[in-house]
């Protein structure tokens, strides 16, 4: 395992600088938000020139761990175009895997399945792993769900963000999710909503526990320090990814 920085800790920088302060920290690699409307990449900047970006992002010499990607509110054939858009880039730069949400909660589930499987086989065409991230908000809430998905869909994994286990009213046992996950972004949290977002050491979660149960099942890949730079954060967000960063490689 080694440790990646979610681009997204330092989202109130511009994309140069944010890149900067992730190499002066001495991070492996980067985990790249792709959005809409995202802070630095966005996914129709991106697009425009798939080899000119590929370039870019390659001169950075900060090799990519995955793409995070969020579609927006894109109608399906335009989510489609955008996905295989990516997928090719991801080729290009050799990175190895993309990260999607599922459905928002109350959206029917063989129906989301049915879009997973099909942005499945656009991942794999171009010879890239598709996960789909646990999430409070999605139909990942539920890890039994999130499980069920990965069993009905050929090669598709999971992104597994253990603070959305850890913050509803009653967290479930997200044990089964591990022999599924292939991907992980980490920061500490308490046990509500309100402190999704904690300093490192004042929440509840179990970095070693995670650790060993990814090891159970052969997990090699990244861990991410997402620690979001939000704009009402209540302490600084720079000392934390690095106090993360230090902590996550200690254990691996």
């Amino acid at each position: 395992m080694y440790v990646a920085c979610s681009t997204l800790c330092f989202a109130r920088q511009s994309f140069d600088e944010a890149l900067a302060t992730i190499r002066e920290m001495r991070f492996a690699k980067i985990d790249l938000a792709i959005h809409p409307d995202g802070p630095h990449l966005k996914i129709a900047d991106a697009l425009a020139d798939l080899t000119k970006t590929a370039q870019r992002l390659r001169a950075e010499n900060l090799p990519i761990a995955a793409f995070h990607v969020d579609m927006g509110h894109a109608d399906g054939a335009s989510e489609r175009q955008d996905l295989r858009g990516l997928c090719r880039l991801a080729r290009l730069g050799t990175v190895p895997l993309l990260t999607v949400p599922a459905a928002p909660l109350g959206h029917d589930f063989d129906q989301d399945a049915e879009r997973l499987a099909e942005w499945s086989r656009i991942a794999e065409s171009e010879g890239v792993m598709l996960t789909v991230e646990t999430h409070s908000q999605t139909l990942t809430a539920d890890p039994a769900a999130a499980v069920e998905l990965c069993r009905r869909i050929p090669g598709l994994g999971l992104a597994l963000d253990p603070s959305h286990y850890h913050i509803g009213p009653t967290p479930p046992n997200y044990d089964g999710v591990f022999p599924y996950v292939r991907h992980v972004r980490l920061r500490d949290s308490g046990t509500t909503p309100e402190t999704f977002q904690v300093r490192i050491g004042q929440g509840e979660m179990e970095y070693g526990r995670i650790l060993s149960q990814l090891g159970r099942y052969g997990y090699d890949r990244t861990l991410t320090v997402d620690v979001r730079d939000v704009a009402d954060s209540p302490f600084p967000v720079s000392p934390e990814v690095r106090k993360l960063k230090y902590l996550l490689e200690s254990l691996v």
